[in-house]
């Protein structure tokens, strides 16, 4: 098990974080693929509080379970304030519909993040490398 791998999952032990396959699914993942891959409906629960969502593993891993450390690296861990700054910092279009339906869900996933652990833990689980 490599360091990473190592780190997430003492994260995961400390705040008994939980990591569940829900369902799996083929298919394209982001609105640009070119190409289908293994799509894994996850649930990341905390105590009572729970998240679920979709999660497009790389064509790499192919249908290779996603693990404590691939879900925590990707996770939306910061705020990325207004739409504006958003597209600014990731060189989206202001006027795309595209970008304002990835920030809503940008949004929504940093909301579930802070309903499951505080700004601290996010910090510590973004030093997850």
């Amino acid at each position: 098990m490599c360091e990473y791998q190592k780190q997430a999952n003492q994260f995961a032990n400390k705040y008994n974080v939980k990591l569940t396959v829900v369902d799996t699914d083929y298919g394209k993942y982001f609105h640009d693929d070119k190409q289908s891959r293994h799509i894994f409906k996850l649930r990341l629960q905390r105590g009572r509080k729970s998240y679920t969502f979709k999660f497009g593993q790389s064509i790499a891993a192919g249908a290779e379970e996603p693990t404590m450390y691939d879900v925590l690296a990707c996770v939306q861990k910061y705020d990325v304030g207004s739409f504006e700054d958003f597209c600014g910092e990731f060189g989206y279009d202001t006027d795309s519909r595209t970008a304002e339906r990835i920030y809503k869900a940008v949004c929504k996933e940093y909301e579930a993040m802070c309903r499951l652990f505080t700004e601290d833990e996010l910090m510590e689980m973004s030093e997850i490398n």
